[in-house]
């Protein structure tokens, strides 16, 4: 039985160590039938010479214009289709694989036919057993959250099971899927963008599970993490984004704006956060874009 074709894209901007490891670890998958794609976003650190060296089999498509990890990676996802691609491997520049992790995930994918996109067991760089996330789900108020986050591997995820979306520093997705309900929404730019893709896959009726025994660290977010202003304006307009666009009911508008808005306020008049106020400033100017429809990057 001949192994499903997988292309694996990877978008790098000025992360040539970071991506030249990456490729290093694919190149150690026990998974054959396999190719890679790398955009690269301009990047002035030498990216490209070394991983033309380094990995002269590597396709390299360079990026005219940035229009985020989102549209960025589209122009990967596009070109990974029209190279006959059965399933599509979405990946951070930052990750490493088990040298099995490819071959666990197309176990998974290929074992039912409802099931579209398969995301891996991620774990912290600098924590090899402690999990950055087995999966995500979305609280009846669409507030999205990992399963697993932070706590010690000991066995508690077995097998693959069905989750609302996975993280978007791994995302294997299958053509059809892609045929179907279409590449990332270009409008997100940065955030949200996976877990969007991951609902409308699902309101299709695709399946979308993690698969624990496909396990990969990824460097990006420790587990001390602390977001810039710039994620805090993503995370909001797309937030309202997300719900606007698959027409989230009454109740979860209320919690979402509510939230929102009780976060505005105490980051305004509370003087233990007076730091938190480029974050509040954010967080409206988030708010006023969606409003105004405003998507891509963000302009100050």
């Amino acid at each position: 039985m001949s192994l499903p074709r997988v292309i694996t894209v990877i978008l790098n901007t000025n992360r040539r160590e970071d991506t030249l490891a990456c490729l290093a670890s694919l190149a150690q998958s026990d998974y054959a039938n396999q190719r890679v794609i790398v955009l690269d976003n301009a990047s002035t650190d030498g990216s490209v010479p070394a991983i033309q060296a380094a990995w002269p089999q590597v396709q390299i498509i360079p990026l005219t214009e940035n229009l985020g990890y989102a549209g960025n990676n589209n122009v990967g996802i596009r070109a990974a289709l029209t190279q006959r691609a059965e399933w599509v491997l979405v990946l951070n520049e930052d990750m490493t694989l088990a040298p099995d992790a490819l071959s666990r995930l197309i176990e998974v994918g290929a074992s039912r036919p409802d099931v579209g996109i398969v995301g891996p067991l991620v774990y912290h760089a600098d924590e090899p057993n402690i999990i950055q996330s087995a999966g995500g789900g979305l609280t009846q108020n669409w507030l999205s959250f990992h399963y697993g986050q932070n706590e010690s591997d000991t066995g508690q995820f077995a097998g693959p099971r069905s989750v609302d979306w996975v993280s978007g520093c791994a995302l294997l997705v299958r053509r059809e899927v892609i045929e179907q309900v279409g590449a990332l929404d270009a409008r997100f730019f940065y955030y949200w963008e996976e877990t969007e893709w991951c609902v409308r896959a699902r309101r299709a009726g695709w399946t979308v599970v993690c698969a624990p025994q496909a396990k990969m660290w990824h460097k990006g977010v420790q587990r001390n993490y602390q977001p810039s202003p710039n994620v805090t304006y993503y995370w909001t307009r797309n937030w309202l984004l997300l719900l606007a666009k698959h027409r989230a009911p009454l109740h979860a508008w209320r919690f979402v704006l509510g939230s929102l808005l009780r976060n505005m306020l105490a980051w305004t008049l509370k003087p233990k956060w007076r730091a938190k106020r480029a974050h509040r400033d954010a967080m409206w100017q988030g708010a006023l874009d969606f409003l105004r429809r405003r998507w891509g990057m963000r302009f100050s």
